[in-house]
């Protein structure tokens, strides 16, 4: 992104440093202070957490001691009620008479004997004590686990109004609102939305977009199209992360020739994995794994030498399992990871594509610059120069964006020192020098232009435009 010419004659005094005291202070002490928040809220539940589990664990003690002293309860009525059924069973057999003659039924029959039920047996006075207290101190933990679980709910809802008051969420202020409103930009951005779909594997989304936006046949064409190469890479991405081998050794196979010529490593590094999957087996597969390494480290043999030959040492390891040696690094999930995204950026490299959608691009660098431009547009609306914000196509500052979203280089013309732009686009001198337009007719005297850089005297006109 580049930064306009701020004339620093006439605006000097309302520049700001989106570096300073505008950008990272102020990020920073919001940083700060939402953070502490956080900070407070994690003591707490930390805190939350040591008690809750004493007061479990106490109640748990009581529960159990309850269950015990009920348990003891239950069986003494049982004892008792027992006891005095005996009892009386054994009065009205004794009742009946000593003498065998005067029963009429005879030794040999048994005889049921009904007695009156017994009164229902109470509870101890201590049993009781007992369960009051342990439900009393129940509630009472059940009641202060409630009490500081309603308080933690207190400090997470302030996290929220620290973020609220330390960050503006009014983004309306950064939009260039008449960027959407002319047709073919915002046809630009559908199929930009469409295509990220397309890389996602979500194309009936993107056929349903397309046709609530009524996109034309040529363009819905270009979507699909031009996303088709990606679809099968990300296809295959997905599956390596799912330690699925198959469609990505088979893509490796077809387009050898083109990644040796590049000096590429997926391609070993898909075999590689192949063969530790086959050894991770066990003995079961060490025939197949012996015939695998055979057929397809041929050619890899001068490259990867040593490192074939530690690959066949890990046969050594295959009775005790690949689990507590130095090759359990393969069995773990941030190799097969590490692994699809090494596949990602080569494939796309080779295709000529790009691993990130347009959109995503976009997303992530407006995101980048988001903060520094919320700072600006504060400082441009007290001093009144919005005028500046919309005056032209470009930013009103330089945003410093990383590595990964820089797509082409930029020139700053030597003379002015400015950047140059399709307006002031740079222009290739006779004698090999570089400057950029603007410098070009300053520096010229009519037709005769002199170098700033050698005495070679030439033709203004004779300059060629370049391109990066």
């Amino acid at each position: 992104m580049r930064a306009v010419d701020w004339r620093r004659s006439k605006f000097s005094k309302f520049t700001v440093d989106p570096q300073t005291e505008s950008g990272i202070i102020m990020d920073n002490e919001a940083c700060a202070s939402v953070e502490k928040e956080l900070d407070r809220v994690v003591t707490k539940l930390e805190q939350l957490h040591e008690n809750s589990a004493a007061e479990i664990g106490d109640i748990a003690s009581l529960m159990s001691e309850l269950v015990n002293v009920l348990g003891n309860a239950e069986q003494m009525v049982v004892t008792t009620l027992n006891t005095g059924t005996q009892i009386n069973a054994t009065d009205n057999v004794s009742g009946s008479g000593n003498s065998s003659s005067d029963d009429p039924m005879g030794d040999g029959i048994n005889m049921q004997v009904e007695t009156e039920p017994s009164a229902p047996q109470r509870l101890t006075d201590r049993q009781m004590e007992i369960i009051r207290e342990a439900i009393s101190k129940c509630n009472e933990r059940v009641q202060k686990l409630s009490t500081e679980h309603r308080e933690l709910h207190g400090s997470v809802s302030k996290i929220g109004k620290a973020i609220d008051r330390n960050y503006s969420s009014d983004f309306s202020s950064t939009m260039r609102v008449d960027a959407l409103q002319d047709e073919d930009n915002l046809m630009l951005l559908n199929k930009a939305i469409a295509k990220h779909y397309c890389r996602q594997g979500m194309d009936e989304v993107a056929r349903t977009l397309i046709k609530e936006c009524k996109m034309s046949e040529d363009h819905a064409q270009d979507v699909f199209d031009s996303e088709r190469e990606f679809a099968e890479i990300y296809n295959i991405w997905n599956q390596i992360q799912k330690r699925e081998l198959g469609d990505a050794l088979d893509w490796a196979v077809r387009h050898s020739s083109q990644l040796l010529e590049r000096h590429s490593l997926i391609e070993f590094r898909l075999h590689r994995m192949r063969f530790m999957q086959l050894v991770s087996n066990g003995l079961k597969s060490q025939n197949e794994a012996i015939l695998y390494a055979r057929t397809n480290f041929q050619k890899f043999a001068v490259r990867y030498e040593n490192e074939i030959a530690n690959l066949m040492a890990s046969f050594i390891y295959l009775p005790g399992g690949l689990e507590n040696t130095p090759y359990r690094i393969f069995l773990s999930q941030d190799m097969w990871t590490e692994l699809s995204f090494t596949f990602l950026k080569d494939a796309c490299q080779l295709l000529g594509i790009s691993k990130n959608s347009a959109l995503s691009v976009v997303v992530n660098a407006g995101c980048t610059a988001l903060p520094a431009l919320l700072n600006i547009k504060q400082v441009m609306q007290s001093r009144q120069v919005l005028g500046m914000w919309n005056g032209c196509d470009e930013l009103p500052i330089e945003i410093d964006l990383q590595p990964e979203f820089r797509f082409h280089s930029l020139f700053a013309c030597p003379i002015l020192r400015q950047q140059t732009t399709e307006d002031n686009p740079p222009k290739k001198l006779t004698c090999g020098h570089v400057i950029s337009n603007d410098a070009l007719h300053k520096l010229s005297n009519g037709h005769i232009l002199k170098c700033p850089y050698c005495p070679v005297e030439q033709n203004a006109e004779e300059a060629v435009r370049i391109y990066f």
